[in-house]
């Protein structure tokens, strides 16, 4: 894919593919005969349209990273490097019965549910069109069974949880889904969700999304044993862990754990080992790079879940043309949501719209 020397990681701008690491995503793949399997069910149009949501997800952020450098914005929050972690898991479910609860660095779950690419950017831009019509940036849109996200990530535990709970009360067949971030799993609801999904054994996947550090706080500084792999045991729950830069085993893993929860064996808590490549927010981008050494985002920098899978594709016989093809329609895309999304600007939120969707507004009722 085109690179953007303003706006992507360094590591990104030469990047060019590892051939262990190459070889690695494919044996990752082959490693688990269940995940194996279900990948083995992907024709081309499946593994193309995983494709065009990295680039989605990927393009998505580069916008909001150059509207924060124009100053349309003050500041974003962007999931580079961990697209894959977002994107692998939404493909694995079905938007109609389904229902996510992403972080705000999931924003790339709304999209893929359903939600247009402009709503995520109008969220952004506090306009009156905007999903909260302009009360929060954090997006959602239950018509698309996205939650909205709330900032202390923690909560969204418990709430998918009760999710998970009213779908089976009512004899559905939903699957519920959130993330988690490391330091996440230190909060007191993450902890009660967990155990009371895990004891009511509810449809719901939990990802604990490990990029390796909380806010700037670093893995090995809140967290000893210095994995998740044991995290759902202590739940009493199934679980996993995952490639959080490798899509294919992230859907594989997924799509095991929602037919788990399907029939009735929920839930399950998955591990995404992955790496943000950047800062908690666009305004901490040199906090970032102080808080780990230079080798490691070199690393992880080769683990580019977009370079790596497109050389995946072409090892699968997918050309060059049709890769370019897809890039170009989604480059496309996002352009057109940018347009419309930065029209929504000339008409803001009335003022009486403040006292709109609120438990209480003050005001006597008749």
């Amino acid at each position: 894919m085109k690179r953007f020397p303003a706006f992507d990681p360094p590591e990104y701008l030469q990047w060019r593919p590892d051939p262990d690491l190459v070889a690695a995503y494919r044996a990752t793949l082959d490693r688990d005969a269940e995940r194996a399997a279900v990948v083995a069910e992907l024709d081309a149009s499946d593994r193309l349209e995983l494709y065009r949501r990295l680039l989605r997800a990927r393009l998505h952020d580069i916008t909001l990273k150059r509207w924060v450098r124009l100053g349309t914005i003050s500041k974003a929050w962007l999931g580079t490097g961990e697209e894959a972690a977002t994107v692998g898991p939404t493909f694995a479910l079905d938007p109609e019965v389904d229902y996510v609860s992403p972080m705000i660095r999931n924003a790339a779950a709304c999209v893929d549910m359903g939600m247009p690419v402009e709503a995520s950017f109008r969220a952004y831009l506090a306009s009156a069109d905007s999903p909260s019509g302009g009360k929060d940036l954090h997006a959602g849109s239950f018509v698309h069974h996205v939650l909205q996200p709330v900032s202390p990530v923690g909560l969204m535990v418990p709430v998918t949880a009760g999710i998970a709970l009213a779908a089976r009360m009512r004899g559905e067949r939903s699957v519920a889904l959130t993330w988690i971030g490391d330091g996440t799993t230190k909060s007191a609801p993450c902890h009660e969700g967990l155990n009371f999904a895990a004891v009511q054994r509810l449809p719901a996947i939990f990802i604990i999304q490990n990029n390796q550090v909380a806010l700037g706080t670093r893995l090995e500084q809140h967290h000893l044993p210095g994995d998740f792999n044991d995290f759902p045991a202590a739940y009493g729950a199934a679980g996993w862990t995952f490639d959080g830069n490798n899509v294919l085993d992230a859907y594989a893993a997924t799509a095991l754990a929602v037919t788990r929860c399907r029939a009735g064996e929920g839930p399950v808590i998955l591990v995404a080992e992955t790496f943000r490549m950047g800062g908690h927010a666009t305004h901490d981008e040199r906090e970032a790079r102080a808080t780990f050494p230079a080798e490691l985002f070199s690393s992880w920098g080769k683990r580019d879940p977009i370079g790596l899978y497109e050389e995946y594709l072409k090892g699968e016989g997918i050309d060059g043309d049709a890769l370019a093809a897809v890039e170009a329609e989604v480059t496309d895309a996002i352009a057109d949501a940018e347009t419309r999304a930065l029209a929504s600007r000339d008409a803001p939120p009335a003022k009486e719209s403040a006292l709109a969707g609120v438990y209480a507004d003050g005001r006597e009722r008749s």
